[in-house]
């Protein structure tokens, strides 16, 4: 396939960065109590023995049923299978005390099994492994000074075989309440120092499953690259960004001496163009669009951009150094824009502890090439479901890639609408949410070296996808009003090119219902 022209067009250090899985080695509970008025500290989970038989009182469930031949303790365990676009989940909501500190456990087995809470008014948690036997999560979290219910859920992971779950529990401060059986739990005060259970094989991802824990976005999202270089098209500050571009992704950081490890600093040559544009000025102007609502993320990888995801070393390394990045420049996230490979695996669990870092508000985008998302077999694919739950948005590039096959078989050729739908629609069918799923387009013909199309082409798309309307010769059979919206390469193309992506795109975008 022919070189992404759109990448930085001098010679780049080499990216390597890495996934990691930190092994964790779980100790028992920790029971911390809130900083108001004492309470007891106690067991606040119904049924987290799943011993109420066929009903899992307390428990809401999507695919959840009694486990009776494979249980962690007692008569019965929960079991759940995940679907194609259903991960399982199983929720229980729980009355807690504002200000305080919780210890989350439970014992899970399966591919891909997480456990976590939402709506703690602080950060929230979430941890996740993958075990062949009976392995146990653990994570803690502080409630807000407002909070007073939170919702613990556990679910599995996409199209992966049933998991199950045994014993969980959230022990805090609260007040007793009757179990299933009609008995009043005894209250604890002490932890298990010896309880070693079983390594985790990550951290503590953060879920966010729904399209609405997306804080300041709106529904439909414009993308732009913004060029940390000069390669001819027009240089631009930050400040120099249109306001229609709602995420704008700063290319490229650079790799470090340390494998892994992620740096970034301002092209020389570009601040001498720009009449000296200084970090001072570059952080403030961030800050500055994030203060108008925009999003600001920094991009790793490129057509040069070579990333091994292949060891936790350098994978620490790589999450660690993307993470000082965000705090010492201001990024909201980061960019996956990778054209020579990636391991889902490792790269999954990698972006999902930087999630566990940042938070709520942490940005995920992703710019694979068309190839790496033709099927739900191939890496990127696997990697963008892999952390679906904290992906923003995978806006492909289509382009630079000739003919490719749309969802419904057939060959269509870059540069019509039909290849954007059409190859839309197989990530749209293949598990992404419509919201997760963006047209990646060249500003301009110097821009790719292939698959321009005028702005007004890209509206067509869109509405196509959207409400079935302004479509070529291939219609999808389904419609998806909430479809994610637009990335251009670059910020820069675009306005040498008279800013077509910002004013035709970014205003219809905004104007979709």
């Amino acid at each position: 396939m022919p070189p992404a022209r759109h990448r930085r067009p001098r010679a780049v250090h080499s990216l390597l960065a890495g996934a990691t899985a930190i092994a964790l080695g779980l100790s028992g509970l920790a029971l911390a109590t809130g900083t108001g008025a004492q309470a007891a500290d106690i067991d606040l989970i119904t049924n987290g023995g799943f011993e109420s038989g066929n009903h899992l009182t307390g428990w809401t469930c999507t695919a959840g049923a009694p486990e009776t031949a494979t249980v962690h303790s007692g008569a019965f365990a929960l079991r759940s299978t995940p679907g194609a676009g259903d991960t399982g989940e199983c929720v229980q909501t729980v009355t807690v005390k504002p200000s305080s500190t919780y210890t989350l456990s439970g014992w899970v087995q399966g591919s891909y099994v997480y456990l976590g809470a939402r709506g703690t008014g602080g950060t929230d948690p979430s941890t996740w492994t993958t075990s062949a036997g009976w392995s146990k999560l653990s994570t803690t979290f502080t409630t807000g000074p407002a909070t007073t219910s939170v919702s613990v859920y556990l679910h599995g992971w996409y199209g992966q075989p049933a998991y199950l779950a045994d014993d969980v529990s959230l022990v805090g401060p609260g007040d007793p309440k009757p179990s299933p059986t009609g008995t009043t739990p005894t209250p604890t005060a002490t932890a298990s120092p010896t309880d070693t259970g079983t390594p985790t094989t990550t951290g503590t991802p953060t879920t966010t499953a729904t399209p609405t824990d997306r804080p300041g976005l709106p529904k439909h999202l414009l993308t732009g690259y913004w060029q940390n270089f000069d390669n001819g098209a027009t240089v631009q500050r930050i400040s120099d960004v249109p306001a229609a571009y709602d995420i704008v992704a700063v290319s490229f950081a650079d790799a470090t001496a340390t494998p892994g490890g992620l740096g970034f600093t301002l092209d020389p040559t570009l601040s001498s163009r720009l009449g000296g544009y200084t970090e001072a000025r570059f952080k403030a102007e961030i800050a500055a669009k994030k203060a108008a609502g925009k999003k600001v993320v920094l991009s790793v990888g490129g057509q040069n951009g070579t990333v091994a995801v292949n060891s936790s070393a350098s994978a620490a390394n790589f999450t660690d150094t993307a993470w000082a990045l965000m705090q010492a420049y201001g990024f909201d996230g980061i960019d996956i824009d990778l054209e020579n490979g990636v391991n889902a695996t490792y790269l999954g669990r990698a972006l999902h502890d930087l999630a566990a870092k940042a938070g709520r508000g942490f940005v995920l985008t992703m710019a694979p090439q068309t190839i790496d998302m033709q099927s739900t077999g191939m890496e990127y694919f696997k990697l963008a479901l892999n952390v679906k739950d904290i992906l923003t948005i995978v806006n492909m590039q289509y382009y630079n890639s000739g003919t490719m096959l749309g969802c419904d078989g057939q060959v269509y050729a870059q540069g019509t609408v039909n290849f954007l739908t059409a190859l839309a629609c197989i990530q749209l069918k293949g598990g992404l949410r419509p919201d997760q799923v963006g047209l990646g387009v060249p500003a301009s013909t110097s821009a790719a070296g292939g698959g321009y199309v005028s702005p007004g082409v890209v509206n067509n798309a869109l509405d196509c996808l959207a409400s079935g309307t302004s479509c070529g010769s291939f219609k999808p059979d389904t419609k998806w009003p909430g479809i994610g919206g637009a990335m251009t390469w670059s910020t820069n193309w675009d306005a040498k090119a008279g800013g077509g992506i910002a004013g035709t795109v970014g205003a219809h975008l905004h104007a979709m219902p």
